[in-house]
């Protein structure tokens, strides 16, 4: 079972990520109970019956455009964003979307090829669930790394867990 830190906590997590290969179509998927990520496509293709389900979120690929979401936010319970390579950071832009612009309140879960020098800057950007691939870290590397998200106690810069910056935030509590 998959770990990921979710809430500030190291938690096991059953949710599969479904991935189409290149012979299937979004049309024709069939979706087992329990916990899941459709990938975005599916859900166009299926949303009419998909909306509301238990256990459900949508994932996207770099390329693909959460505003494409924005109807169908409250409807959706997660929303998980794939890095498909450490370089690529569309997901980071993606992240700040969802929470700033579309008000999002769900998950937001890091997928892909996520590191560990990236997760304090991921929750920086409104993620709040990381889960690095399967067997990438072990279960002491992800608590030492979970425990490393609380070395910097104020951060300086805005962003969408902090707003304002810090030299804005001094002067009014002055």
């Amino acid at each position: 079972m998959p770990k990921l830190i979710k809430n500030g906590q190291l938690i096991d997590d059953d949710a599969r990520i479904l991935v189409l290969d290149e012979t299937q179509a979004p049309e024709e998927l069939t979706l087992a109970d329990g916990p899941v990520f459709v990938p975005f496509a599916a859900w166009q293709a299926h949303k009419g019956q998909l909306s509301g389900r238990a256990g459900l979120g949508v994932w996207l690929d770099s390329h693909e455009e959460v505003e494409d979401l924005a109807p169908d936010l409250d409807s959706i319970g997660a929303i998980a964003l794939n890095f498909p390579k450490f370089t690529d950071g569309r997901a980071y832009s993606a992240a700040a979307l969802l929470r700033t612009r579309l008000g999002y309140k769900g998950e937001i879960r890091a997928i892909g090829e996520v590191l560990r020098d990236q997760f304090f800057f991921m929750q920086r950007c409104g993620f709040d669930a990381i889960q690095p691939k399967a067997g990438k870290y072990s279960d002491a590397q992800l608590e030492e790394a979970l425990a490393s998200l609380k070395d910097f106690s104020t951060p300086y810069q805005a962003a969408v867990d902090q707003p304002e910056p810090l030299f804005r935030r001094a002067t009014r509590s002055a």
